[in-house]
């Protein structure tokens, strides 16, 4: 892909052709940017210049009928660089980290128990102290899901749990069904969750809906799964809900119900008008008239984000920690550096809300696989239990996944 270049301050050339969303106030105007540049028609190249429009019909999302992208790729990974395995396995720094989030939630919590939930003070403290550690540790659960912190899955499991107290509301054991089968099924209509329903794409499809979805994005990711896609619960259900009720009882009865609504302020501004929340629109949104399903951020924000920036990277290879994605990058830079990447997780939210060629439509979507009903290919089981040895490995066999066995 070749597009407009200017001199960086470091003296490289950036090629803002491999931008993608948003990265100043000038995006989401009716006279698009030259950076958008990727021609997609038979015979014809890449000027440079041309932009190719808006990739469906706002009324309707994207559907594919091609295979998620990620599977391809990661197969043709592991032919050109065998070495990529090496990258797989679990990240020790992981339960250090987290318990770090954990205990500066919980004094923060105890520093404001007599400051009352509206004064500037408790406001500003749970946006930017409280926002940004929850966020922290909805992406600990995240990497945690994945069993990327040790080497048993119930550890893992146990972690997650302890992850969610900040958070005030128990949902970590909910997320590990509905975010393997995201990455299992990725598009998938009724099955993949992330994706906004009809329900939402008809109310919210319009300037006043994005505000509203942006800013509530927490309650959408939260009460959207139980509408589409129902879970049988499990024993680790039980000790996420039991252990997540006695902690805020006990937190409550001990620092008073101040400390309890910063946990619960922070969880909120976590998922909303936040630097961070640019990642849930910025992951996998259609951008720029583009079919391109999943998007990377490669800028300093992932710092305090596990590297969930690095979303090709890691839908490619779910088995690659948090703290060695940025050597994946770099392992096999003829796959990564050419495909568009976002320079800015707030400018993402900014230009969602502005930019009338991006919407709730903005996503793709497919069929399930098979038939009607959601089967998947080789008999495998929707909805099965993600750890249980016969699906681990499968999922090791077919997506070079190396996560440890219980």
């Amino acid at each position: 892909m070749s597009g407009p270049s200017v001199p960086a301050s470091a003296g490289r050339l950036i090629d803002f052709s491999l931008f993608g969303g948003a990265e100043s106030l000038t995006e989401g105007k009716p006279a698009r940017s030259p950076r958008r540049t990727v021609v997609v028609a038979p015979n014809e190249k890449d000027d440079g210049v041309s932009y190719p429009g808006p990739p469906q019909d706002p009324s309707d999302f994207l559907w594919l009928m091609t295979e998620e992208p990620h599977r391809s790729r990661r197969q043709a990974i592991m032919k050109a660089h065998p070495e990529v395995t090496k990258l797989m396995g679990y990240e020790p720094l992981t339960k250090y980290v987290v318990l770090l989030v954990v205990a500066l939630q919980l004094s923060v919590a105890y520093a404001l128990r007599r400051t009352h939930p509206l004064s500037p003070l408790f406001l500003f403290v749970a946006y930017a102290v409280g926002g940004t550690a929850n966020h922290n540790l909805f992406l600990a659960i995240h990497e945690i899901t994945h069993n990327l912190a040790f080497r048993g899955v119930k550890a893992n499991k146990a972690l997650a749990v302890f992850a969610n107290l900040p958070i005030g509301v128990p949902y970590a054991a909910a997320f590990k069904r509905y975010h393997i089968e995201h990455h299992k099924y990725l598009g998938e209509d009724g099955i993949d969750t992330d994706l906004p329903s009809r329900l939402e794409l008809l109310c919210l499809n319009n300037v006043l809906g994005k505000v509203i979805f942006t800013t509530f994005q927490i309650f959408f990711y939260a009460l959207r799964p139980g509408f589409v896609r129902t879970q049988t619960p499990t024993r680790w259900h039980l000790y996420n809900l039991l252990t997540e009720l006695a902690f805020d009882y006990v937190l409550v009865r001990t620092c008073g119900a101040y400390a309890m609504w910063y946990l619960l302020m922070s969880s909120f501004f976590a998922g909303s008008l936040h630097p961070l929340a640019g990642h849930f629109i910025a992951e996998h949104y259609l951008w720029d008239g583009l079919g391109q399903e999943t998007y990377s951020y490669y800028g300093p924000l992932n710092i305090f984000a596990y590297n969930v920036g690095y979303h090709n990277e890691h839908h490619d290879f779910p088995s690659v920690p948090w703290t060695r994605l940025p050597a994946l990058r770099a392992l096999a830079p003829e796959f990564y550096d050419t495909l568009p990447s976002h320079p800015s997780w707030p400018m993402i939210i900014v230009n969602f809300i502005r930019d009338r060629e991006v919407g709730m439509f903005a996503r793709a979507k497919r069929m399930p696989r098979g038939t009607a009903t959601p089967a998947l290919e080789q008999g495998e089981k929707v909805g099965a239990d993600p750890d249980s040895e016969g699906e681990r490995a499968k999922e090791g066999e077919k997506e070079g996944d190396v996560d440890r066995q219980e």
